[in-house]
């Protein structure tokens, strides 16, 4: 559907060597599962090194193609740009920390083979999410994305995770099929499924069946980032299924999520001449500011950080509204990407690290029982709420830059007063831990794994921070490829 006509052989081979990243993480995933059918059922740490092997390829390969010309694959239907490429490493790099973050629960398991696969295989969704150039693409990477987050999130096959897993998939069915309803009306108003294709004919498609289809195909997005009106699952699944699994569930799919949404809008909408800016925007604001009234009250810091993580995608699409009318919105979105996942991965390794503190009472007192994992826990909690030099108070910054430029004031402003309500519940967790003495969950045992990605994570938002300039001038770019 749409397309410009037959593939040589050569222009095949092509395309195929330029998915050698995605290629790497999907191949370490088959053989994973193969080989964890062979190896002992505690003695599957082959598969997680495998896994691993395939995170660094990946990373690897990316960092050799960076700066090649962006163009796209198989007829216009996939993209290989700053976008792709930026996910490529945000993933891989994320997959490495919680390889190592959930050494703890899942090594020597019975099952440690199928989580490492299930984690592998939604990376990969994620990164075909992001460079997605066609709504049958987008289709089958929403799904890769998120299949196995309903396994992985009943992973410990007790009550509060089959409870979440049952409500995140009976979201992710409809607003799946939501965005099946919405690339028929799609294709049916524009006659392709390709973004090219689709960005030609737009301006001629009838309004309002394109609108209506972009808006359904735009819930689906909607539902993997955690944004309104779709946000619903995100604080339960934070809480009812195990951290590691929590923290990868709230950063991997939004990483490919925020960036479909990007390419979705500032392609195809935009061509059709629709008032999609004022849409996201709006959804930015209500998302932001639900994600961060829902956090005031709450004692569960899983749940804490759940809601957190809907305020977080709010302010990422204020970058994503000002696509197409300022030069640094793009470098802004992937920038704050990468910022927010290596912050709440480190969120979630303190709370890892500390597996008997459920609620920010039991933290009364970690400045006594464990300083190290506390100062870990500050810098991570203050980057959320935009703390200079952290690398979220840079991504903040000039996503609100970036919106001012495109004549979004209002949304600024709201996002400025968020930032600061936001420190009102983070607050509410660090305080308690500074002072105090250490409650009775002090001398609960406290696994290297996580304290080493605590650590590490916490150090990157810093050492992000003060190298923002360098990476950003390597992000920049106006547009992705077409």
């Amino acid at each position: 559907m749409g397309g410009t006509g037959p593939m040589s052989e050569e222009m095949m081979v092509r395309d195929l060597l330029a998915l050698l990243p995605e290629a790497a993480l999907a191949t370490s995933a088959v053989l994973g599962l193969l080989l964890g059918s062979f190896l002992p059922r505690t003695r599957q740490w082959p598969v997680r090194l495998l896994a691993a092997a395939g995170a660094v390829t990946a990373l690897v390969l990316t960092v050799r193609v960076w700066n090649e010309e962006a163009r796209t694959l198989f007829d216009g239907s996939y993209g290989i740009d700053v976008g792709t490429n930026a996910i490529r490493v945000i993933v891989a790099v994320s997959l490495l920390l919680l390889l190592t973050l959930s050494l703890p629960v899942t090594r020597s398991a019975a099952r440690e083979s199928e989580f490492v696969v299930l984690m592998t295989l939604a990376g990969v969704g994620a990164v075909l999410l992001a460079g997605a150039n066609d709504l049958l693409i987008l289709i089958c990477a929403y799904l890769l994305a998120s299949i196995p987050l309903y396994a992985l999130t009943a992973f410990g096959k007790d009550s509060p995770g089959t409870e979440a897993a049952l409500k995140f998939y009976l979201f992710g069915a409809l607003f799946g099929t939501t965005m099946l309803f919405g690339a028929t009306l799609v294709f049916g108003a524009g006659g392709a499924t390709d973004y090219p294709a689709l960005t030609e004919s737009a301006s001629a498609a009838p309004r309002v069946a394109l609108a209506l289809g972009a808006v359904a195909v735009l819930g689906g997005l909607l539902f993997k980032a955690g944004a309104l009106p779709a946000h619903f699952w995100v604080p339960d699944v934070a809480q009812g299924t195990r951290p590691e699994i929590a923290a990868f569930v709230t950063t991997i799919p939004k990483l490919g999520a925020v960036v479909a949404i990007y390419r979705l809008c500032a392609t195809v909408l935009d061509a059709g001449d629709l008032d999609w800016r004022i849409l996201v925007a709006v959804i930015a604001a209500a998302t932001m500011t639900l994600g961060n009234f829902g956090a005031f009250f709450q004692s569960d810091v899983r749940r804490l950080l759940g809601y957190s993580t809907i305020g977080q995608v709010g302010f990422l699409l204020v970058g994503v509204a000002a696509a197409g009318a300022s030069d640094m919105a793009l470098s802004s979105v992937l920038f704050y990407l990468a910022a927010y996942a290596l912050t709440n991965l480190g969120a979630f390794a303190v709370v890892c690290a500390l597996p008997r503190r459920r609620a920010i009472a039991d933290y009364t007192g970690l400045l006594h029982a464990r300083p190290g994992v506390l100062v870990a826990l500050v810098i991570c909690l203050l980057g959320l709420v935009g703390t200079p030099p952290t690398a979220v108070f840079v991504g903040k910054l000039t996503v609100l830059t970036a919106a001012f430029d495109a004549g979004l004031g209002w949304l600024v402003i709201l996002a400025i007063l968020n930032s600061v309500a936001s420190l009102f519940y983070y607050l509410r967790w660090i305080v308690p831990a500074l002072r105090g003495e250490p409650a009775a969950a002090a001398d609960d045992p406290s696994p290297a794994a996580p304290r080493i990605v605590a650590y590490v994570t916490a150090a990157g938002s810093l050492v992000l921070g003060v190298l923002a300039g360098p990476i950003l001038n390597a992000l920049e770019t106006t547009q992705l490829a077409r």
